[in-house]
């Protein structure tokens, strides 16, 4: 007997580690030998790369989507249409016109530490870590690493102050 839930239309490789008590709805793609932790939801339309690693405890919501290299830590919130970018030099074709493989291309390690969450819509370049619990504005553009306890937002992000564990803001 099963210690999760998955949607029968989700789509999740028989290589993928789910935790006891995540739930994976609607549509969503789980590839080979990415890792998801206990007690997480992940949303209807979510894609998760191969290898990509999650905690427990976290929430991803519509649509997001969670590319190869990301590193989501225990407790961590991903709003909807959230993108972690993993190449920081994307092309379709090398210099002499043809098609790209895997072999052709660098990856960057994108981790999001313990309770952060990230605002719908933005999108985290690669090679970015974003410290615990930080909080990042809707619809952001995040360039440089986010040190823990920030609020930063806007395009390209930049911190705008300091925050507790609950998110409220520090005078």
């Amino acid at each position: 007997m099963k210690k999760y839930f998955v949607h029968r239309t989700a789509e999740v490789s028989k290589l993928a580690s789910i935790g006891k008590g995540s739930k994976i709805w609607h549509l969503a793609q789980i590839r080979e030998n990415a890792a998801i932790g206990e007690n997480c939801i992940i949303g209807k339309n979510v894609y998760i790369d191969h290898d990509v690693r999650i905690g427990s405890n976290v929430k991803i919501q519509n649509n997001a989507s969670m590319y190869f290299g990301a590193s989501i830590e225990d407790g961590v919130f991903i709003g909807p249409h959230v993108i972690l970018t993993n190449d920081k030099l994307p092309r379709a074709v090398k210099t002499d016109g043809s098609l790209k493989n895997d072999a052709d291309w660098k990856m960057s390690k994108t981790v999001l530490k313990k309770g952060c969450s990230i605002g719908a819509g933005s999108v985290i370049l690669p090679g970015i870590t974003i410290g615990e619990y930080v909080m990042i504005g809707a619809g952001s553009v995040v360039t440089k690493n986010i040190p823990p306890f920030s609020i930063a937002y806007g395009n390209p992000a930049s911190v705008r102050g300091k925050i507790n564990k609950s998110g409220n803001k520090l005078k």
